[in-house]
């Protein structure tokens, strides 16, 4: 490694560490999980939008029917994990939550064998010890203002499995779509989900708070494209395990910005979960990253 792909991962794991503290702002202010979700990616689409037509619409015409159900199916994967994950820090801490959802990893791996990838021995004994930790938040007792920490961290569990299934459909479809191709593609079709579940439910577009629009841009240019952009950067230049491992920093940066800014100190049983969970995850990552790169390397938060 360079000394300039240290900077970058620095960078981007500082980013995507914001994200967590950004969607509780939101929340904070009022705004639904849906209209949070659904901006973040809306915002992420329309500045992919001309790169996605300038250089990339042949590829998307040329792309076969399947492989066009396979990224309607991911987008809706994604939109999915967003509307989720997003909704799980209304109920439960950021600790939790930004630990819960980097669970994705685990999930991938366990459904491995539906796209013929077996999970290795070390990498089974991180997935258990992961769920070790899992339920040791879930059954964490965290009081304060949380209204129900047990559906939060349900939510955030679910998250985790919905960017599991966007992952592991983008495996197969990244081998017929650049990045750009599939990134602007999925992220529009999410955005359509969203919009559509706002109707669906009348959660308002507008008459929000003008920090809302605020934070609804940082969200796009902080943990989207300084946060998750340079990391896909990066798969190209430096091996998958050390992007994946360094993904593991979000939710030490998500809980400390959590505690600076929100006073928010997560429990010791939280503390403990995390800890073991993030040990198993690291586990399996390593174990697996050099079968699957582009599988565990990826994530969203």
């Amino acid at each position: 490694m360079q000394r300039r792909h240290i900077v970058l991962l620095v960078v981007a794991v500082a980013a995507v560490s914001t994200s967590a503290v950004l969607i509780r702002a939101a929340d904070n202010l009022g705004v639904p999980a849906l209209a949070i979700a659904f901006y973040r990616c809306a915002l992420a689409s329309v500045i992919l939008a001309p790169f996605l037509w300038a250089g990339h619409r042949d590829e998307l015409r040329a792309l076969a029917p399947r492989s066009r159900w396979l990224v309607l199916g991911s987008g809706l994967a994604l939109g999915c994990h967003f509307a989720a994950w997003v909704s799980s820090l209304s109920y439960t801490s950021i600790a939790a939550s930004s630990v819960l959802v980097q669970t994705m990893p685990i999930w991938v791996a366990l459904a491995g064998p539906l796209i013929g990838e077996h999970t290795s021995g070390r990498g089974w004994v991180g997935i258990l010890i992961a769920l070790v930790g899992t339920a040791v938040i879930a059954g964490a007792s965290t009081g304060g203002q949380l209204t129900n920490p047990a559906l939060g961290d349900a939510l955030a569990i679910a998250g985790a499995i919905f960017a599991a299934v966007y992952v592991l459909i983008g495996r197969k479809v990244r081998q017929e779509l650049s990045l750009v191709g599939y990134a602007g593609s999925v992220y529009a079709v999410a955005a359509v989900a969203l919009g559509v579940a706002m109707l669906v439910s009348g959660t308002p577009f507008v008459g929000f708070p003008a920090e809302a629009w605020v934070l609804f841009a940082a969200m796009t240019a902080g943990p989207q494209l300084l946060g998750h952009t340079v990391f896909n950067h990066l798969l190209g230049e430096v091996k998958a395990s050390v992007v994946s491992v360094a993904l593991l920093a979000e939710p030490v940066g998500a809980t400390l910005l959590g505690l600076v800014i929100y006073h928010e100190r997560p429990g010791a049983q939280v503390v403990l979960g995390a800890i073991v969970v993030l040990a198993g995850v690291a586990i399996t990552l390593l174990a697996e990253s050099s079968s699957r790169p582009e599988v565990l390397a990826s994530g969203e938060g």
